[in-house]
């Protein structure tokens, strides 16, 4: 895979973003929750994503977020709901054609 992954056994990335149950009476304390993050090359935060403990995570949703991302980033498009790659895409402009011709 050639997206980056890390852990975060200092817990410093989770207290940051706000996904470390800290709650001293929650038995969970300490315990990060099922968080994903999508950080551009450029350190911007573009998605998160926390779910509670007992709730894993989508991968394949994941992976389409990223596409998407790059897709908008290289070509300047909107990705609606949904999108997958190949898939028709608009513009930021609700009078362009291409937005039009999506609709």
């Amino acid at each position: 895979m050639a997206i980056p992954l890390l852990a975060d056994p200092s817990h410093a990335i989770s207290r940051s973003y706000g996904a470390l149950i800290e709650d001293p009476n929650d038995e969970a304390c300490g315990v990060t929750m099922r968080a994903t993050y999508i950080i551009d090359g450029n350190g911007v935060l573009r998605h998160s994503h926390c779910n509670d403990l007992p709730v894993g995570r989508n991968v394949p949703e994941i992976l389409r977020l990223v596409s998407a991302f790059q897709h908008s980033d290289e070509f300047g498009e909107v990705c609606p709901a949904s999108w997958n790659k190949g898939d028709a895409t608009m513009v930021p402009d609700a009078d362009s054609q291409k937005t039009k011709d999506y609709f």
